[in-house]
Order: structure tokens, then sequence, then C-alpha cells
């Protein structure tokens, strides 16, 4: 048994590593002009493997220009991940749809790819003379409105450049840019010589309908300069020369949105549209209170996320919706963006029996054949039984719902009687009472008003701050209106308030003259309106003066 079990061990040892150890196959574009080179990348993680992979199969269909290995070690989860990466740069042979075939390394295979080469497109035969240029292309001349085109940016350079280069971001009135990926660079033959190239794509997204022209864009760069030094004494290289290349100006057809397109649906004009749900946990065994959650994914290619619209709510009587914040991702793909936007709702039965819902809908254009189309989900059917958990247990001696005894019928009567009786009773008393006076008015005692004047008169010719503010406090409150209420609607008696107070409450108030209020006192306007003290109410005022 132990020699079976140490025979053993190596083969199970040497067929896991087997299943771990995998070559995996990546361009970074499947479709390429004439001409032009395509990266392929090899990645493996057997760290046992020596060598490299073997080109051969290659040769018939491509040309191996160049091929580089890049090691990496990854820390994910405190455990090390070694990856070997073979980037193989490949020119094509033919055009058509060609297949990168399967390359072998040790006992692991990649897949075979396929990538489309079309023809080359003339126009850069005619600049091929030029050390750099630029083309501006669209991949079509006419586009709907708020549809997507995508422009696309090549640098040819047949000399060496700095890494000073840059290229102006597109800049289009009335329409909407977003950038396709990352910035490519790869390599093409024109007429026999070798040129670098630099792409960038963009998706332009018109808001308007009518001619859209598309202004030239230009691309700065600094050659470098590969002649050889005149003076052999000169130290480092000589500065190399700026250069500014502008591509060609571009006129774009935007067409309106169709007639025959419903005005009651928002404008969604796509190249293609898919509609998915998916439900957590499956609806097939629900009952009364589980929480059910909806997902409904929305994956629209030709637009951005930001452009689709909401999808149909859940509104069905018998289900509480509680809906979640929307989930917007954008994928650049060789055909422009495809926008997905997943809207997700927890769904709580609140009775049992089936509950129905409705049909999902969406309209939307499409734009590769051009006509109208829907794309909805069907209609389905939830059914909800008793929750056990959720009943609740009637005693046995309760009543039952509609079965009432006489006597407790006739008590319930006798209460509600009683209860009238007293309510009426109670809001009789309470009409009387608002009518009588609840306090009478309380006689006048203390200095009279001529008396109070007098105190105010003399404390300000005295130039006294603190008498006169006593007197001006006692006299306020036999007035009918308070003194801000009286400073509010006379001038001069806030401005003399205000010397008052600033006197009291500051180093100066030796120097201040009491002459002002005085006057502003004895010339006070009468009030238009004086109300009585005690309020039409009878009650006397909250905060008597």
């Amino acid at each position: 048994m132990t020699r079976f079990t140490a025979l053993l061990l190596p083969l199970l040892i040497c067929t896991a590593t087997a299943q771990a150890a995998e070559l995996i196959a990546s361009v970074d574009r499947s479709r390429l002009n004439s001409g032009e080179t395509v990266e392929l990348t090899l990645e493996s993680n057997d760290v046992t493997q020596f060598g490299k992979p073997d080109l051969t199969p290659l040769e018939p269909l491509f040309e191996v220009r160049g091929t580089r290995q890049v090691n990496q070690l990854n820390t994910l989860n405190d455990e090390n991940r070694a990856t070997t990466r073979w980037i193989i740069t490949l020119l094509p042979r033919q055009n058509g749809s060609v297949v990168i075939p399967s390359l072998q390394l040790g006992e692991v295979q990649s897949q075979p790819i396929t990538v489309q080469v079309v023809e080359s497109d003339t126009r850069e035969d005619k600049q091929s003379g030029e050390p750099v240029f630029i083309e501006a292309s669209l991949d079509q001349s006419s586009v709907y409105v708020q549809a997507q085109v995508i422009l696309t940016l090549r640098i040819y350079h047949s000399v060496s450049l700095y890494d000073d280069s840059s290229l102006t971001p597109p800049q289009i009135a009335d329409s909407r840019i977003e950038q396709l990926g990352d910035m490519r660079t790869y390599e093409k033959d024109i007429n026999g010589v070798r040129h670098g190239v630099i792409e960038m794509r963009y998706a332009i997204y018109p808001q308007h309908s009518g001619l859209l022209t598309i202004a030239p864009q230009t691309f700065s760069a600094t050659l470098v300069d590969t002649q050889p030094a005149q003076d052999a004494t000169a130290q480092g290289p000589k500065p190399g020369k700026l250069l500014r290349v502008s591509s060609s100006e571009i006129a774009l057809t935007v067409k309106p949105k169709p007639l025959t397109y419903p005005a009651d649906a928002p404008w969604l004009p796509a190249r293609s549209l898919s509609l998915s749900e998916s439900w957590n946990p499956e609806p097939e065994h629900t009952q009364v209170g589980d929480s059910l959650t909806r997902s409904l994914t929305l994956k629209v290619e030709g637009l951005a996320s930001s452009q689709l619209p909401t999808l149909p709510a859940t509104e069905v009587n018998g289900l509480r919706r509680y809906p979640d914040q929307p989930v917007l991702t954008n994928q650049s793909s060789e055909r422009g963006l495809i926008g997905s936007r997943e809207e997700r709702e927890a769904l709580v039965p609140s009775r049992s029996g089936a509950i129905e819902l409705p049909t999902v809908d969406v309209v939307w254009w499409n734009t590769f054949e051009d006509h109208l189309e829907h794309s909805s989900l069907p209609a389905r059917t939830l059914q909800v039984a008793n929750n056990p958990s959720l009943q609740v247990d009637t005693p046995a001696g309760s009543l039952q719902p509609g079965i009432v005894d006489n006597d407790t019928l006739w008590w319930w009567k006798l209460s509600t009687l009683i209860l009238a009786c007293t309510t009426l009773l109670g809001f009789g008393l309470w009409w009387r009472a608002r009518w009588q006076p609840a306090i009478h008015r309380a006689a006048q005692t203390g200095p009279s008003p001529r008396t109070l004047m007098d105190d105010i008169k003399r404390a300000s010719q005295a130039n006294d701050p603190q008498a006169t503010r006593q007197a001006l406090d006692a006299w306020a409150r036999q007035q009918p209106e308070t003194l801000a209420d009286m400073a509010a609607r006379f001038v001069p008696l806030s401005d003399a308030l205000d010397g008052l107070n600033g006197a009291l409450y500051s180093e100066t108030g030796q120097h201040w003259q009491g002459e002002d209020l005085w006057r502003a006192i004895r010339t006070i306007p009468a009030a238009e309106r004086v109300q009585d003290p005690v309020g039409d109410s009878g009650l006397p005022p909250l905060y008597p003066k």
C-alpha cells in the first residue's frame, strides 16, 4: 500500500500542474488594414516551464517582426503569482479573415484567433513621401441624431520622434465626444517604407441634425536628428526639428429622428440592443414576506450608459418595491461603445396567490438595418404561498369574524351614546365661556404718566444715561406699544435710542447729550390704531409690558 501511494503521489502532482498551467493568447485589435502589424500576446502561469513558444506555425500567414518577453510577479491574498508574457509583432501576408494558429509551449497550447485584414486606403500612398502625416476618417458618412459615429485619427511617421508629441483633442460643436480605449501604436508598410502608426479613436454623438463639419486635427512632434554632426568635437545630440501636421476637414450628415418613431418613447438609436432579467433567489417557491431581488439589464451597442433610459418599475398590487441605485458601465469595442444599465429592485410579496408581472418593453431604432424594433421581456406570474410563520393563531374561546353577541353590541351602543353626549356638553360650555372675560381689568397703579415724563426730562437734561434709561423703561411700560414699535415707526426716536445704548455700553457715556432723546419723546406721533392691552378676546397679553 505504501509503494502504491508513493507511485500515485507524483502522478497526481503532475496532473494538477498540467491542469493549472495554460497558455492564453490575445491580440491588441481584431480588425486592421493591409500592411499594418498586430501584436499577439501569449501568457503562461507555469513557473516550471522554460524556453519560448514555437512560432513556426505562424510563418505561412505572418511575418514575425519582433518578439519580447515580460516576466511579472503579482501578490494576491498573500500568494505570489508569477506570469510570463511573450509579445509578438506580426505582419499579415494576405487580406481577409486570417487565423492566428494555435501555438505550443511545452505540453500546453493556445487557442486560435481570427483577425480581419481589409484593403488599405489609397490616400495613405499619396502622403507616404512625407516623414510625418495624419489621417482622419469616419466609419460612416451619415448618422442619425444622437447616434454614434467613430472618428479614427492615425499619425504615420517614417522617422523617429521624441516623446514630446501631442495631438489636439477633437472639439466639435453640439456634439458629445467619448474616447474609445487607450492610444494604440503599431507599424505599417507603405510603398515599401516602414511607418510607425499612432492611432486614437473617438465616439461622436451629434446632438442636432443637419450638416456637421469636423475641423482638422493637429499633431505636433519633434523629429529626432539622425544626421551625423559636422563638428566632431560637438558634444551631445543636436536639437531636433519641430513639425506640425493637420488632417483634412470632414463633413458629416446628421439625420433627424424618423417620423415613424413613437413620439412618447425615448429616442434610442443603436446598432444592437439586448434586455435581460435575473432573480435572486429564483421565484419558484415564494412565500408571503420573502424578499426577491429582480435585476433588469439593458445592454446597447452604440450608446453610452448615460444615454440609456430608466427601465419600467415593477408597480404591481401585492408587491412592495424597494429600488436600488442603477449600475452604469461602459465598454469599448472595435465598433465603439457598449453601454449597459442595470436596475435592481427588492420585491416583497404582501399577499398569497398569483401575482402578474407585466411585460417590459423597450422601443429602439436599429441603425444597422435602419428600422424600428421592440425588445421585451414576457409577462410572468409569481405563485406566492402563505407563510406559516406570519399567521396568527386564533384562541378557541374567541369570537369568529362576523359573529357578534347581542349583549356586547348593546354595551357598545350605550358607551358610544354617553361619549357623544359628554362631547356635546363640553363643546357648549366652551362656546359659552369664550364670550366671558377670563380676568377683570386691574386698576392701574404706580406713578402717573405725567410724573414719568418729568423723570425722563430731568434725567435727559442732566445728561445722565443710566437714570434716563430707567425713567424711559418705566414710562414705556405704561404705553400701549413697546419702545421697539415706537422706534420702528419714528426714525428720530430710533436714532436717539441708538445714541443712548452706545453711551450705556461704551466708555464715552460721560459725554452723552440727552436733548435729542427728550425732543424725540415729546414729538412721537400717535399710533394709527392702539390696541386694548387686554385684547379683543378678553384675555390679558401673554407677555405684559
